[in-house]
């Protein structure tokens, strides 16, 4: 069974987390890149590797530096990939974060024009985050 290097999952999970919070569909995405959607969902998931020259068209496409492919990936995510010790804190609840539901939320959150009611609704989340401790 084909298990997928955690460098290109980290890398493909950034892509989606960074086309989805600019609300783009793999379709779209797919066809600014010349590829189908499909082949956009195998680089997120990880499934294919991203290669430089295409890694840098997602990151003008995408409008992100190529080190935000890279950003806040796990220490421990390359040294597996090397072969060396899984030890050591684990990441942020990465995996929540490039949820759809977290992406759709922050998105739609940015959206609120007025800076007050965007405060507002940010410290209602954190008060009703906190009544469920």
């Amino acid at each position: 069974m084909f298990t997928p290097d955690p460098i290109d999952v980290h890398v493909g999970s950034r892509v989606r987390m960074r086309r989805t919070l600019l609300g783009m569909s793999q379709e779209k995405l797919g066809n600014a890149l010349g590829l189908t959607f499909q082949q956009i969902q195998k680089y997120e998931r990880g499934a294919n590797r991203i290669g430089s020259s295409r890694l840098y068209k997602l990151s003008k496409i995408l409008d992100v530096p190529v080190a935000y492919f890279f950003d806040d990936m796990p220490e421990q995510t390359g040294k597996r990939a090397r072969g060396l010790s899984d030890s050591g804190p684990q990441a942020f609840e990465q995996e929540k974060l490039a949820k759809r539901e977290t992406l759709e939320l922050v998105r739609a959150y940015y959206k609120i024009s007025d800076p007050k009611v965007r405060k507002k609704t940010f410290e209602l989340v954190k008060a009703i985050a906190q009544s469920g401790k």
